[in-house]
């Protein structure tokens, strides 16, 4: 891998840990599907107190659907396949547009100290994240 996509994607690794995000990639709609069918059918059988007790099986049936399934969003990138690092890495450079640098000590030093620069990679990061991976992207308390 070149050295500038690599230095692109630790970048993004960076900025995603230190904002503590995590990925649901692919899976949380059917832990959602679960909990909403299963207070869907509670509530037919059992009115309100059926929506309840539904919603709540439902609900402890998607965690365990969907246990292990959510990552740490520099996993994810780490994880992507070499084109897909490359398409994100063309979308992070549009952004850096003549900025240039060294090592990736240096552009995360760059990046880390201008605000608008890091909400506008994190933006995109985020963006390329939730469009191609169809994930859900979530921030950790």
């Amino acid at each position: 891998m070149p050295p500038r996509i690599d230095d692109v994607m630790k970048l993004c690794c960076e900025l995603s840990a230190n904002q503590q995000v995590k990925t649901a990639v692919k899976q949380s709609g059917k832990g959602a599907a679960a909990a909403g069918g299963l207070a869907f059918a509670g509530g037919l059988i059992g009115g309100p107190l059926g929506i309840a007790v539904g919603g709540a099986v439902g609900g402890l049936i998607g965690c365990w659907m969907t246990s292990g399934q959510f990552k740490a969003l520099p996993q994810v990138i780490m994880e992507l396949t070499p084109d897909q690092q490359r398409r994100l890495c063309e979308d992070i450079v549009t952004i850096l547009g003549s900025i240039t640098w060294t090592d990736v000590a240096q552009l995360t030093a760059l990046v880390m100290g201008n605000a608008t620069l890091q909400q506008q990679v994190t933006a995109a990061l985020l963006s390329y994240i939730q469009k191609e991976l169809q994930a859900e992207v979530h921030y950790v308390d």
